[in-house]
């Protein structure tokens, strides 16, 4: 038999086929190679900004009710009535319209200059309009139940539906028909749950969900006493 003897030409071609192989398969892995750190540069970054954000803290910021004006010439005019305060206080507590003793359900502010009065809390407003004995009369509600009333007042420089920030200018002081012996003031009144309560209880007092007033306790008090007789 006769031994097959490849050409010298067909053997230079497989070798140059082998070679050819080898090179794209090592071409390959080396851009394998290559894309690898990318794709875990793309997780460690991701890790990274998960962790960040973990790591951020929560702040917890209580908010206080302001006065509802800044100018430090302001003085109270009247107090709120309160049934448990001494002689003196309640007799500034009274207002006299048309031969009728009131008591006050609120607070007045006055000055010799009209001054700025400004919102005790962020809120909405829910209304805008004019008395013809209160005056100009702003209404904001508030979160936690509260609602302020700002009344006597000459200008008014908010809308219903507005959302007022803390401190923000809603209008300025004016004056009424049934307290006019006050000239230039503010009467403030403040509501919790749909009552009026004393607005010197809750100035400078921090407003949580579950704030508590002294007032607050006392009605509390004094309902469980009527339902205990």
């Amino acid at each position: 038999m006769k031994k097959l003897r490849l050409k010298k030409n067909a053997l230079i071609g497989i070798y140059l086929v082998i070679f050819g192989l080898t090179g794209i398969g090592a071409f390959f892995v080396s851009q394998n190679m290559k894309s690898s750190p990318v794709i875990e540069e793309e997780i460690d970054y991701v890790n990274n900004s998960i962790i960040e954000q973990e790591e951020v803290p929560v702040i917890s910021q209580d908010v206080k009710m302001i006065k509802p004006y800044t100018n430090d010439k302001v003085t109270i005019a009247k107090y709120y009535y309160d049934y448990q305060a001494d002689s003196t206080t309640q007799e500034k507590s009274i207002l006299y319209h048309e031969n009728t003793y009131i008591q006050n359900s609120g607070m007045d502010f006055t000055a010799d200059e009209v001054f700025d009065v400004v919102a005790v809390l962020d809120g909405t407003v829910v209304d805008v309009r004019e008395d013809e004995l209160l005056g100009k009369v702003i209404e904001i509600k508030h979160d936690n139940d509260l609602i302020s009333s700002y009344q006597s007042l000459s200008e008014t420089s908010v809308k219903k539906n507005d959302e007022v920030k803390q401190g923000q200018v809603i209008g300025k002081s004016g004056t009424n028909s049934i307290d006019k012996d006050l000239g230039n003031h503010l009467h403030f009144e403040l509501y919790k749950s749909g009552q009026v309560v004393d607005p010197n209880q809750y100035f400078d007092k921090v407003i949580t969900s579950d704030t508590q007033t002294n007032e607050d306790t006392n009605n509390q008090n004094d309902d469980a006493s009527k339902k205990t007789e």
